[in-house]
């Protein structure tokens, strides 16, 4: 239960939603108790009144005493039909409360898990898959649910009876109230044996599913691929590999859930039967009545759903703690990427790298190393390179979506941790190397950066990103939807959809990774011509392999190895006839052919 603590803040702040529904749970039991107390009183009263009515017989009282015994037996079969009536207002109510609450904890727990993800470093999400974190989303979250909901109503439905129904019991006889309670003993040895076992394979079932969960994300999301290489049946053949395990799993839990029933009824049985022993000689001693030992054993009786549903919420409960658990592993990852002093400010856009070094968190790869350079305002800047060189990181590390290792970054003369992460990332335009776009409408995609851009503006962007002619010949325009990822467009249509989306909201510092790779020469032409009004007045960083798009760019870096190799502007580049006159002639030679 360790694990559920974290739960505590729910169910503190929806306290009146617990609190109404223990209530309601206290007065349906207690209308569901006094039907067996009445039935005890009219037993007796039959059995007494048979006598009477005998010692009458042929006498003119009999009648009379007939029709009296006849109305109170009446009577009593009317109220019990009344508690019955009552007691399932009250269940109503009880759901009305608890299970409500449940489904507020429920909102509430993935607002805030899908809230911690957002905060989390990249680094975090390099390390996980998608699949695993919709796992924990999804199904953890609907088995905490499970606990807050029906567990915890069934939990408190047993307690509370529990505590009535005995307590009955031992006003009527204590020693046959003890003889009752004997196999209680062996109930809480079972179920906590048990217990330890479904703990264990629940966890192993949650893992399961969440390998199972990324196994069929990975598959629908390269479904091309697959098709491709006419892989479907080796696909299949994984999936099924994945769900066999996960059934194996899921068969072994049932296995060991599947003690609890026969062991309770077995245990409710025996009550049974010594109730009916123990009581039958209680009679003869003249202690107890018949009616008496009915009670006891609608007693007994009351108790067998709760305590049969002891099993399933116990294995809910364990599923819940499982589930917890994972979320909490989650819950606990600290952003790393956090600011102490939050400056705000307008960014000029005047940046230093001080020997700036960074080795990749999960993989420890040193993909920059020593690296210094000085950007000007309204000065860009194009970092060339093969890859693996380091030109991404470069772009990661601007947008602080990683920290460096060693040296700093300088924004204006501020160190880059010293900002305000969101007030600074609002005034960059970033086109990432990995386009992605979002399963909505182009304007929407476009305006994505600023939801209140007016229609104007898109138009300007994706006009800027030589897009606007394709946006039309569209049959719904602007109002398009693509596909998810952006399937309906093509490589070149995504990447320029992708620069209209940075550049429409009009960015203090632009960073282009190798946003023009799929786009063909003479595209790339207009769109840098574009690009080239846009840059003026604002700092480019544009990050590429090709030697033609850093042409226009007041500086070029070449990298290699995480490292500068040369840098300066194209013609003092070529004519110190190193790397980057190589690269140039090398990719001019390839599109002369």
């Amino acid at each position: 239960m360790k694990a559920l603590k974290y739960l505590n803040k729910y169910l503190l702040k929806y306290k009146w939603y617990l609190i109404l529904g223990i209530i309601f749970t206290i007065i349906s039991n207690l209308f569901g108790i006094i039907p067996a107390q009445l039935v005890r009183y009219a037993l007796d009263l039959v059995g007494e009144t048979l006598d009477v009515y005998y010692l009458f017989d042929g006498a003119a009282l009999q009648s009379e005493l007939y029709d009296s015994f006849a109305f109170t037996i009446l009577l009593y079969g009317l109220l019990i039909l009344a508690m019955a009536l009552l007691k399932g207002i009250f269940l109503f109510l009880v759901r009305q409360t608890i299970i409500v609450m449940s489904r507020h904890i429920e909102y509430e727990l993935k607002n805030d898990v899908y809230n911690h993800y957002q905060t989390l470093p990249t680094s975090f999400f390099r390390s996980h898959n998608t699949g695993d974190l919709m796992a924990r989303i999804s199904e953890d979250v609907s088995n905490v649910r499970m606990y807050v909901g029906p567990s915890l109503m069934y939990g408190i439905n047993l307690i509370v009876l529990f505590i009535l129904v005995i307590s009955y019991m031992l006003t009527v006889n204590a020693k046959l109230t003890l003889y009752v309670l004997l196999p209680l003993p062996l109930l809480s040895i079972s179920i906590y044996v048990v217990n330890s076992m479904m703990m264990k394979r629940s966890q192993e079932i949650q893992k399961q599913l969440s390998a199972l969960s990324t196994y069929v994300q990975e598959a629908f999301s390269g479904i091309r691929v697959i098709k491709s290489f006419v892989q479907e049946r080796h696909s299949f053949t994984n999936f099924k590999t994945e769900a066999e395990d996960f059934k194996n799993k899921s068969l072994r839990l049932a296995k060991v859930d599947a003690f609890f029933y026969p062991v309770i009824v077995l245990l409710i049985g025996i009550s049974n039967i010594l109730v009916i022993f123990v009581g039958g000689k209680e009679i003869m001693n003249g202690n107890l009545t018949p009616g008496n030992i009915t009670e006891f054993i609608l007693y007994v009786n009351m108790l067998t759903w709760p305590v049969m549903a002891l099993g399933w919420t116990t294995s809910q409960i364990q599923r819940a703690a499982s589930s917890q658990t994972r979320i909490n592993e989650f819950l606990n990852v600290k952003n790393t990427i956090v600011s102490d002093k939050n400056v705000e400010k307008t960014l000029d856009g005047i940046i230093s790298f001080k020997n700036v070094g960074f080795v990749y968190p999960d993989s420890g790869i040193q993909a920059i190393e020593n690296f210094n350079l000085e950007i000007k305002h309204g000065e860009s800047v194009a970092i060339l390179g093969t890859t693996g060189s380091g030109k991404s990181t470069l772009a990661h590390l601007l947008c602080r979506l990683y920290d460096p290792t060693e040296g700093e970054i300088l924004v204006d003369g501020t160190p880059l941790r010293d900002y305000n992460v969101h007030a600074y990332r609002r005034q960059l335009g970033y086109v990432p190397q990995d386009v992605f776009l979002f399963s909505d409408s182009i304007a929407n995609n476009v305006r994505f950066g600023s939801t209140d851009m007016s229609q104007e503006r898109i138009e300007l962007a994706v006009k800027d990103a030589d897009l606007l002619r394709n946006i039309q010949d569209f049959p719904q325009g602007f109002e398009t939807r693509l596909g998810e990822r952006g399937i309906t467009l093509s490589g070149g249509q995504k990447q320029r959809l992708s620069i209209a989306r940075a550049i429409a909201r009009d960015p203090k510092v632009l960073i282009l990774d190798d946003c023009l790779s799929a786009v063909d020469t003479n595209t790339e032409n207009i769109i840098l011509t574009n690009l080239k009004r846009i840059m003026d007045e604002r700092t480019s960083v544009i990050i590429s392999h090709r030697v033609s798009s850093a042409k226009l760019a007041d500086k070029i870096v070449v990298l290699d190895k995480g490292k500068i190799v040369e840098q300066g502007t194209h013609a003092d580049l070529m004519t110190k006839n190193g790397a980057y006159k190589e690269l140039y002639e090398k990719q001019l030679m390839a599109e002369e052919v």
